[in-house]
């Protein structure tokens, strides 16, 4: 039974997957036939020049995104035992976005190469400071609560240096902040791949400790796992996850709440070391899946993926999670 629900899984992913796959490489201006598509990657005129060259690393960039905010979302629930532990509301995503915004706002030229180091420090500052004032997850209701100061916090912080910032400025860092995929290239794909190598397999490493994370601190204790350590290595991961992320496409919101929700909705009798890769999945999905509306809505006109992110995952995320508590 379980061999065959996780089948039929497969199968709707990898339908879902090809379908958005077929979309975004074929829908815009021009449209490219879907028969045709193979045709033109790699091809010299218009239509394989938009296909390989604009549509097809903005999907690519999607998918390895939403994967790690995914990836992330599931690590810091588990880890914290609270199903409602999101980068957004713990303060990684706002240091992150702080860390990259601060230098466009007071025009101070960085490197490209540089900016996954200060989403690094600004994501890893936010997220200590939480577990810090939290006493290090020992309540999942007050890492929450603290969580979510923390980030008002930091956003408070760029709100008070976005007012430097002068109106061109100020349109990017808007753009920037609600997340978005337009523009971006294969150097922005290649950009997050050395990152995710390292991440995978501290993530790997770190996945069957989360199940016991999940069982309270005494009894993690007593099975040897050292708590406060766990929980400064989870949060480090997850960092390492998101920063890069955030780094190229501003923080793309409310990923890591919805894809680990549906990754224990549809298979729940799985624990977090086979979550992982479904809520990497979902993830994944999401944000490609978001991206549609974001670049064809209102074209020519392209809306930030996060916004449609955030409008299309905190109800479904909200469904899910009360569906959850009556069962």
């Amino acid at each position: 039974m379980t061999a065959s629900r996780s089948s039929r899984h497969l199968a709707f992913a990898g339908v879902l997957l090809t379908a958005v796959t077929g979309a975004a490489l074929s829908l815009g201006t021009p449209y490219v036939a879907p028969g045709a598509l193979p045709g033109a990657l790699g091809g010299e005129d218009l239509a394989g020049v938009v296909v390989t060259e604009l549509r097809l690393p903005r999907l690519v960039l999607a998918l390895v995104a939403g994967a790690c905010l995914g990836a992330a979302g599931l690590v810091l629930q588990e880890a914290l035992r609270n199903p409602l532990a999101v980068p957004e509301m713990l303060g990684v995503s706002s240091g992150a976005a702080l860390g990259v915004a601060a230098p466009l706002v007071l025009a101070v030229s960085i490197p490209a190469a540089v900016q996954p180091f200060l989403a690094l420090g600004g994501a890893g500052l936010g997220g200590v400071l939480t577990l810090l004032a939290a006493g290090f997850g020992r309540s999942p209701s007050a890492v929450l609560l603290t969580g979510a100061a923390v980030a008002a916090a930091l956003q408070a912080a760029l709100l008070v240096l976005m007012v430097l910032a002068d109106q061109l400025d100020l349109q990017l860092i808007y753009r920037y902040l609600l997340g978005s995929l337009s523009a971006r290239t294969w150097d922005d794909v290649a950009g997050l791949w050395p990152w995710t190598a390292v991440a995978v397999p501290a993530l790997v490493l770190c996945a069957p400790a989360l199940g016991v994370l999940r069982l309270g601190d005494d009894d993690a204790r007593a099975l040897g796992v050292r708590v406060r350590s766990a929980r400064l290595v989870a949060l480090a991961v997850a960092v390492v996850l998101i920063a890069p992320v955030v780094a190229v496409c501003g923080p793309v919101a409310w990923v890591g709440f919805l894809a680990p929700h549906l990754a224990r909705r549809l298979r729940p009798e799985l624990d977090a070391v086979g979550w992982l890769p479904w809520s990497a999945a979902w993830g994944a999905l999401a944000v490609a899946v978001a991206d549609l509306p974001a670049r064809l809505a209102l074209a020519p006109v392209e809306t930030p993926v996060g916004a449609w992110t955030a409008l299309l995952g905190v109800p479904v995320g909200v469904a899910l999670t009360r569906g959850g508590v009556k069962r």
